[in-house]
C-alpha cells in the first residue's frame, strides 16, 4: 500500500485597494491576496499549514506580506 500526500496552495483574491506603493511612490491599484497552504492526504486538503495575506502593486509588481488583522482592515472596493 502507498500513501500520496504533500502540500497545496490556493490563492483567492480578496479585493483591490488604491493606495501609496511604498516601493515606487506611485498611487496605483494594490491587489489583496489570501493564499492559505494545507497538507493533502489523497489530493483532499485536509490540516491547514500557513496562510498569508500579500499586497502586490498593479504598476511595479512589488509584494509584501500583510497581517490578517491589516487586510480585513482595509477599504476594499
Amino acid at each position: 500500500m502507498f500513501l500520496i500526500f504533500g502540500l497545496r496552495t490556493s490563492v483567492s483574491r480578496s479585493g483591490v485597494v488604491a493606495m501609496v506603493c511604498p516601493n515606487c511612490g506611485n498611487h496605483a491599484a494594490q491587489v489583496i491576496t489570501k493564499r492559505s497552504t494545507r497538507f493533502s492526504v489523497f489530493f483532499v486538503p485536509l490540516i491547514p499549514i500557513r496562510t498569508r495575506y500579500v499586497r502586490q502593486c498593479s504598476f511595479c509588481g512589488a509584494e509584501y506580506v500583510i497581517g490578517k488583522h491589516e487586510a480585513q482592515r482595509l477599504p476594499v472596493g
